[in-house]
């Protein structure tokens, strides 16, 4: 199973990467959303995580791409600090599958990963 995980805190980012490795996960790497636009537009994902915040292109608009622009139904789940809930509504409104905030458990991500990939 081959997730994305776009994140531009890199201390976040190993954790994410050390616990989905060990969870048996295929995982690519974007340290920003512009990155993280094209690896979607070239590669296909059984799971993608974004954060909002992030240099270059914004969470919302990758959501946006993923969902309106592609028509991917590709599970998505956003993993963000922000805590304002006209953004968390803003990004379920855009297609997101699910909202973290940080900070937050590493073993709370691996069961909510699973739930969306055995969905799919």
């Amino acid at each position: 199973m081959k997730v994305l995980v776009c994140e531009d805190d890199t201390m976040i980012l190993k954790m994410i990467e050390l616990r989905l490795k060990k969870d048996g996960y295929d995982i690519t790497i974007a340290k920003d959303g512009k990155n993280g636009a094209t690896m979607i537009k070239e590669n296909k994902f059984d799971l993608i995580i974004t954060d909002l915040l992030m240099p270059f292109f914004s969470g919302l608009e990758l959501i946006n791409l993923i969902r309106n622009e592609l028509k991917l139904q590709t599970p998505l789940i956003v993993l963000s600090s922000v805590k304002f809930e006209d953004t968390i509504l803003k990004a379920f409104e855009l297609g997101a599958d699910d909202y973290i905030v940080k900070p937050f458990s590493p073993n709370e991500l691996s069961i909510r990963v699973k739930r969306h990939i055995k969905k799919r």
